[in-house]
């Protein structure tokens, strides 16, 4: 990645790509380029995927819908986004969403302050091609152990599991 204080442009396949849990993460900014401030992800989910009801605990997330469709459920508000949509989550609230059916969700995702990009490599590995990961299972115990160390709480199951 980059150095600190110094002008870049990173190409669409460029930037550190992780699989986490089952989504092609690709890592465009971190807090070492922007002094701690924020993250930015490209994050590629499937067609149905939904995280567990959770809530960040330090941080704001944010998403820029580029191509398909979410249902975001937070703190008992339904926010449907498609492309060009913009969704804040503030910190704390617990949240999850439900990628539409129909197509694979394209979105930046957006984090102040910085850190998430360590959560994702903490439960993700290096992607070995930029594309989904092939379907594999989660494990719980490890994942809420790796939520807790960046300060994310799990509270439910996806909806619909």
């Amino acid at each position: 990645m980059p150095s600190i204080n110094r002008p870049y442009v990173l190409a669409n396949t460029e930037g550190e790509a992780l699989w986490f849990l089952g989504n092609l993460v690709t890592v465009k900014a971190t807090g070492a380029q922007t002094r701690g401030r924020l993250t930015v992800a490209e994050f590629l989910n499937p067609a149905g995927f939904a995280p567990p009801l959770h809530r960040h605990l330090e941080e704001d997330e944010m998403f820029y819908v580029l191509s398909g469709t979410a249902r975001f459920l937070c703190d008992g508000q339904e926010l449907v986004a498609g492309p060009g949509d913009f969704v804040l989550l503030p910190r704390g609230l617990p949240h999850t969403f439900v990628v539409g059916s129909e197509e694979p969700l394209r979105c930046l995702q957006i984090t102040t302050p910085s850190g998430f990009e360590d959560f994702a490599a903490d439960v993700g590995a290096p992607a070995r091609e930029r594309r989904l990961p092939d379907p594999a299972p989660l494990d719980p115990a490890a994942l809420g152990h790796a939520a807790a160390r960046h300060h994310i709480e799990l509270l439910g199951p996806p909806p619909g599991a």
